[in-house]
């Protein structure tokens, strides 16, 4: 039988978070996996993920709101493949949601022989996202701790065979690539290695560190786009004067308080023109960390780009979908997840609004690291979800994200201060009761399977 979706007033996609039902839902079907890689977050220190599966009961209570939704991704922490249920979910899904809405997950495809891929494909899977970081065996199986590149193509080769068996089938297989230092020159191959197994999209995100190594392995800066770009003018203008930005002194008034005449004309006049640089930056609301900016690796971030325009490329040459992230963060910021009305829920039934405020975890923004906790709403065992999704705290916390009125905690000066550095978060400099202010996926830096 045909599904299609109840009838609703129009809404432009702005409003997506308002609307009286949830577009897409994210459901940790299960927090086990048969992997323990060190960049997840169910590794980090002051993780509080516990190994469960979602009972069908938690399930079933999520069904209601199947017919207005836009996609179901069936993963959160953990391997789905490990649920017991995860074909018959799949199955109850595809039947209540609307035909032109998807159901997938991302997977290590460890779990992925011949029948089990068969099976997704008359389940009526729509899209699998598979972890590939990489294409040097080396590389590949010191990201993905306990799993050999082998081990993917078979994972590849498998889905490709199923769905050509099937006629019809709707499946999109996919590729998921982290972006480190010591990986990011192997994305274009991979592109290539996943194309050739018959992939139809690669997905890039860049690196969260969890912990304080990791912060050395992030390929990306976390200066602004905007604040860059004021920067490199006023590098440029003192270079025509021949002034080093470089030999900018913050302790120079101090040294000339205590050792008059100390301080040289050239630093005198650099310092003057970087007070006016930030007096710019302030007058047009841009977060400035002037010694985050003088510290910017600008030869590794040129590389970073390059690669990312020639892995484009290679994508649109072999015709694979390649969604990029950042390389330099957005200024202008939204809540990928808030802003296209999703949920996200734990196995428990926990009731969460994005990917960064879902579970209990510490991690590094620049040098400094933060305990993040998860925001609750409420639960689907307790309580219908419709009643949390419309209730006055979900969408008082989803009116005030759209807006994301929030400073730009990783580009400031004095960061992390008391506010956000308080374990127990209740307000940023703003006043803004949501801990958003230095959320990655917000600067454009961290993706995942959500489009």
């Amino acid at each position: 039988m045909k599904c299609t979706r109840p009838a609703e007033a129009p809404a432009s996609p702005e409003s997506a978070a308002l609307k009286a039902y949830p577009s897409k839902l994210f459901v940790e079907s299960t927090t086990f996996c048969n992997l323990r890689c060190p960049m997840c977050v169910k590794q980090a220190a002051d993780s509080q993920v516990i190994d469960a599966d979602m009972s069908q009961q938690t399930f079933a209570a999520l069904e209601p709101v199947f017919p207005y939704l836009e996609s179901l991704v069936l993963n959160g922490i953990g391997e789905p493949l490990m649920h017991p249920h995860i074909l018959e979910w799949i199955r109850r899904a595809r039947q209540k949601m609307p035909d032109d809405a998807w159901v997938g997950f991302q997977s290590n495809g460890l779990l992925l022989d011949r029948n089990r891929a068969r099976d997704l494909v008359e389940a009526g899977l729509d899209r699998i996202c598979l972890s590939v970081d990489g294409v040097k065996p080396e590389t590949f199986s010191k990201v993905r701790e306990g799993e050999d590149l082998s081990d993917m193509d078979r994972a590849f080769r498998m889905l490709n065979e199923a769905r050509g068996r099937r006629p019809g089938s709707r499946l999109k297989v996919g590729a998921e690539f982290v972006t480190m230092r010591e990986n990011f020159r192997q994305l274009p191959d991979t592109v290539r290695w996943v194309a050739q197994r018959g992939a139809d999209f690669i997905l890039i995100s860049q690196a969260l560190p969890y912990d304080i190594s990791g912060i050395s392995q992030v390929a990306y800066d976390n200066a602004s786009d905007a604040a860059v770009a004021i920067y490199d003018r006023w590098r440029r203008q003192m270079l025509d004067q021949g002034l080093d930005i470089k030999i900018y002194d913050y302790m120079a008034w101090e040294k000339e308080r205590v050792i008059p005449g100390a301080v040289n004309e050239q630093i005198r006049k650099v310092n003057q023109m970087v007070n006016r640089m930030r007096g710019e930056a302030r007058k047009r609301d841009i977060f400035m960390d002037v010694m985050q900016l003088l510290r910017r690796d600008d030869a590794m971030i040129a590389e970073v780009q390059d690669v990312f325009a020639e892995a484009q490329r290679v994508a649109d040459e072999l015709g694979v979908e390649i969604k990029l992230p950042a390389v330099t963060p957005q200024y202008e910021r939204e809540c990928p997840f808030i802003t296209k009305g999703s949920a996200f829920i734990s196995w428990n039934g926990d009731v969460h609004p994005c990917y960064y405020l879902w579970h209990h975890y510490r991690c590094y923004v620049n040098d400094w690291d933060r305990l993040v906790k998860p925001k609750v709403f409420g639960n689907v065992n307790r309580q219908p979800l419709l009643d949390i999704w419309r209730g006055e705290g979900f969408r008082t916390f989803r009116e005030h994200v759209v807006e994301f009125d929030y400073p730009y905690c990783s580009n400031c000066g004095v960061a992390p201060c008391d506010l956000v550095q308080e374990e127990d978060f209740e307000q940023d400099c703003f006043t803004n009761p949501e801990p958003c202010g230095a959320c990655q996926w917000a600067m454009g830096l961290l993706q995942c399977l959500q489009d």
